[in-house]
This record gives structure tokens, C-alpha cells and sequence, in this order.
């Protein structure tokens, strides 16, 4: 089968739609397939030598060192880049919509090069101009925006509210768009819940296809650090739980030696900084981004304890390579999070999100018992071979395209 596989965003570090372009599409190259991505800024790195990189420019208006940039007269080439830069000016975040209405003027004049488009997330109305052309279109939501939506304005000071409100305003987009997908893809039942009713989208369009992991990279290896606890945060936004672990640390070290390794991009004098400084944890906080997989597979596994103290998961990731290193988690009973990490006590320790002291609590026990570390990392090392792989990740979203060209050719 020939596939496009969209993602407005695929590098690894910019969060799991970078993970999972990589993965999916060296599993389904493994089937057989010919899979080509097509992809904005940042493009994706490391990926599988079959499969071609069909880079889609934008005006990358966020990249480092200059986010948020002024571009020259002369990069503005067509009326994309003139909505793309309009709507940044105005506070909205346009790389969605965009970057799908580039695809579709690509698409246009390769209709014959596909089976089937596959998008990640981009739910941008340059798919239904996909569809338009006889295209089978699938596409896969991890979870729904509208939930980091409203943790962020909640968050948010009174002054922030409208801005951060602009700012999501693609989410409107995006529900108008899955709405008119007949074949959409999601990583969870909990998540699959979550799009129907945020969406309005039938249950009976979404199919679950978890996500996997590389169980011979993140695995168990050596001794680990005692003390060491470690949080993965694809972004420096509320809805992480960040602030909540940053807490639970500061009380936990007045009795304890604790290491925290924080993965996440924090901005620079950003409110997670400002934390750790306020909270005089700076000497036992030590933060990194832009790990190579390796990198973080061997930080995973030198750690006691994975801590996922997010308010709302669509799936986690981190959660699924914590298990497969053998490293017990501490995570929020909230969204998927139950659902991927199995009955609390199993293979992980689940507490209320946002519950600083539940968190503590459950924290200072594990780290206080190597028998239970023991356990529950074992536990979750067998979860995780059992139960997640990238081969069966790709076989079951095959299964996805067929129904997919087989509904078109009907129509």
C-alpha cells in the first residue's frame, strides 16, 4: 500500500507526534508498505532509511532562537504564508490549517501516487480538499485539544484569558474537521470517550490503536540512582502537573536525598524556573531537552521512580517507556493514565491529580520500600512487552486504511 503520513509538526522533541511519525512509519515499511511523510517545521530526525521526507516549508514562526519572528517581505510566497503570518499577528496559532492546505495543493498533483493519506493530528480543512480528490483520508487524534484548552485558561491570569482562548482557536477547526472523517484514530478508549463528546464525533468513526515502544532500547540497565525520580514533559504548560511534583519534591526532601531529572524544554524564566527557585530546590531540580533516544532510555533506567503528574493524558508515552525500562511510575488517576499503567498497585501507583500531598505521601512510601520498586518495575516490564509494540501498532492501523479505501470504493 502506498501511504502519506501528514504531520504539521515531526520532530522527536516537539512531543509524542514526532515519536509516533518515526515509529509508525518504520512499522509499517517492516509490512511491506511505501510510506512517504510529508511534514512542516520542524521536520522529523532518525527516520527509517525506506521512507522518503517529503519536507512541506513553512514560515516557521517558531523556531529557535527566534520564535515568534518578523519574516522578510520576500518569504511571504502565496496567500498561505499571508494567513499564516496574519493569524500568528493576531494571537491564533495557524500551523494546523496551513500546513494541511499545503499538503492538499501537493496532493493535487500526485493523486495517483497514494492509496491512502494518513494524518497525525493536524485535522487542518486542507484534508477535506483531500478527500475531495477520491483520496481515502484517516487520521489519527490523540486526544482532544479542547481538554489542554481549558486547563491553560483555567491557569491562566485574568488579562491571559482571552489571548490563551485566541490562541486555541484552531480547536474549532479541528471539530469541524474530525466531524466529517468517517475513519479517525485514537490511542485509548478514555481518549476515544473524550473526542466523541468534545468533538461531536460518532463512536463508531473512532477505532483504538495504542501506541507502542521500543522494548530492546527502554529496558532495565544497571544500577539505578537512589533517590532519582524522573518527569517527561512534552511541554512547560499546566496541564503536566509539573508545579504539583515540584511541591511534593520540596517536602520530601526535608527527610530525604532526592534527584529530580526534569525532561522537558522549560522557557527561560518561565513559571516552572521561577518554581524551582521559589521553592529552593534548584540544587536537586536538574533539567534536560533535546535527549537523543538512547540518552533518554539511559535516564529512564538509572531512575527509582517515573513521576506523570499530568492533570490529563490522551495516552503517555513516557508512561509506556517507564514501564518498558523497568522503572515504577507514580502517576495521576486522570485520563488515560489508568488505562495504559493497568490497576493501580500493579505496576504503578496512582493518586489524585493535583493532590500535593497524596503525591507525597505515595512518593516518600516507594522510595522508603525497594521491595515495592522492585515490583512494580518488574510488573511493568512485562506490561509493556506484552502488551504495547510498535509491529502491532502498525498492523492494526493497516487494518484502519483498508476500511478506509474500502468505504471510498463504494461510494
Amino acid at each position: 500500500m502506498r501511504i502519506a503520513l501528514l504531520s504539521y509538526r515531526s520532530k522527536t522533541h516537539c512531543g509524542g507526534q514526532g515519536v509516533y511519525v518515526r515509529h509508525l512509519s518504520r512499522g509499517l515499511v517492516e509490512l511491506g508498505h511505501d510510506v512517504e511523510v510529508f511534514s512542516g517545521q520542524p521536520y522529523p530526525e532518525g527516520l527509517d532509511p525506506r521512507v522518503r521526507l517529503t519536507k512541506v516549508p513553512s514560515l516557521d514562526l517558531y523556531r529557535e532562537p527566534d520564535p515568534f519572528r518578523i519574516p522578510r517581505p520576500s518569504e511571504i510566497r502565496d496567500r498561505i504564508d499571508a494567513l499564516e503570518l496574519l493569524t500568528t499577528w493576531t494571537a491564533g496559532f495557524p500551523e494546523p490549517r496551513t500546513f494541511c492546505l499545503r499538503v492538499a495543493r501537493i496532493l493535487a498533483e500526485r493523486r495517483d501516487d497514494f492509496d491512502v493519506v494518513h494524518d497525525n493530528q493536524s485535522l487542518g480543512t486542507g484534508l477535506l480538499k483531500i478527500a475531495e480528490l477520491g483520496l481515502p483520508v484517516v487520521a489519527t487524534v490523540h486526544h482532544p485539544i479542547t481538554r489542554d484548552r481549558v486547563v491553560d485558561v483555567a491557569a491562566a491570569r485574568w488579562w491571559r484569558k482571552p489571548l490563551v482562548r485566541r490562541w486555541y482557536g484552531f480547536a474549532e477547526m479541528q471539530k469541524q474537521v474530525a466531524q466529517q472523517i468517517p475513519d479517525l484514530l485514537t490511542v485509548s478508549s478514555s481518549s476515544a470517550t473524550d473526542i466523541a463528546e468534545d468533538f461531536g464525533v460518532s463512536p463508531s468513526q473512532l477505532q483504538v490503536v495504542p501506541l507502542g515502544v521500543n522494548t530492546e532500547l527502554f529496558k532495565p540497565a544497571g544500577e539505578r540512582v537512589r533517590g532519582r525520580i524522573i518527569a517527561i514533559a512534552s511541554a512547560d504548560v499546566p496541564l503536566k502537573g509539573v508545579s504539583h511534583l515540584l511541591h511534593a519534591v520540596a517536602k520530601l526532601r526535608i527527610e530525604r536525598d532526592v534527584d529530580v531529572q526534569l525532561v522537558s524544554k522549560l522557557e527561560p524564566n518561565g513559571p516552572t524556573e521561577k518554581l524551582i527557585a521559589e521553592l529552593g530546590i534548584s540544587d536537586i531540580v536538574h533539567s534536560s531537552s533535546g535527549l537523543s533516544d538512547a540518552e533518554l532510555a539511559g535516564l529512564l533506567a538509572s531512575a527509582e521512580i517515573a513521576c506523570i503528574p499530568s492533570l490529563y493524558e490522551g495516552f503517555s508515552l513516557p508512561a509506556v517507556e517507564a514501564m518498558s525500562s523497568g522503572t515504577p511510575i507514580v502517576a495521576s488517576r486522570a485520563g488515560a493514565l489508568p488505562e495504559v499503567v493497568g490497576p493501580d498497585g500493579e505496576c504503578a501507583r496512582l493518586v489524585r491529580p493535583a493532590d500535593v500531598e497524596e503525591l507525597t505521601a505515595v512518593l516518600g512510601e516507594l522510595l522508603d520500600s525497594p521491595q515495592q520498586l522492585r515490583r512494580l518495575g518488574a510488573a511493568g516490564r512485562r506490561r509493556a512487552l506484552e502488551v504495547f509494540s510498535w509491529e502491532s501498532v502498525a498492523a492494526q492501523t493497516v487494518a484502519v486504511y483498508q476500511r478506509a479505501r474500502e468505504r471510498v470504493a463504494q461510494c
